[in-house]
């Protein structure tokens, strides 16, 4: 269930200012077409077959984006975490039926911004094309590097690079959701954990 909650906008203004500059006016109008909601723990933001109707910013929390196999198996595409955008594309841009499921590992509080809002923003302030387009890229090449990695990397290679990718999630989420993550059962990963750290 997502709750509306009260808007914080400092974290994703300082995720905007890296990429591109706003004057107050900008940053007010920004503001306005964004809405606040908190999704708690094991909720879903959203369901497979469902539209996704929203990119949601991360201000604080952990979110997974993960579809199910026949035999009831998750697989984690992603985690999202503070500062990070997550919806499933594909769906929010041609509101066509989702693809896989995104759901809360933690309380999460979001800002969200809609598809017409989204177009109103370019309209209205078409430097936010940038924007998104960095995100867009930065998106399509993390999504590259993780086929590539899953194709090509150990498990050992794999985990190695989901804690610098993901620094102190591990602390934070079940190991059954790395597990997943990674493409090894829990079992697994608790060896290889005590593998590494042997080193």
């Amino acid at each position: 269930m997502i709750i509306f909650a009260a808007m914080d906008t400092d974290l994703i203004l300082q995720h905007v200012a890296q990429h591109i500059r706003l004057d107050e006016a900008e940053q007010t109008f920004f503001n306005s077409l964004l809405h606040p909601a908190t999704i708690r723990r094991k909720d879903h933001l959203l369901l497979q077959g469902n539209v996704s109707r929203h990119e949601s910013f991360i201000v604080k929390g952990c979110l997974r984006t993960y579809t199910v196999d026949d035999n009831g198996q998750d697989h984690v595409l992603m985690f999202g975490i503070e500062g990070w955008w997550i919806s499933d594309l594909y769906s929010f841009l041609t509101q066509m039926p989702a693809s896989c499921f995104i759901d809360a590992l933690e309380d999460t509080s979001l800002l969200q911004l809609s598809k017409p809002n989204l177009e109103k923003l370019y309209e209205k302030v078409p430097k936010f094309e940038r924007y998104f387009r960095l995100i867009l890229q930065n998106a399509f090449v993390a999504h590259q590097q993780r086929i590539n990695q899953s194709l090509s990397f150990t498990a050992g290679e794999r985990y190695l690079e989901f804690v610098r990718k993901y620094p102190g999630l591990e602390q934070r989420i079940a190991q059954k959701h790395i597990a997943a993550y990674l493409g090894i059962t829990p079992v697994f990963l608790s060896m290889l954990r005590r593998k590494l750290s042997g080193k």
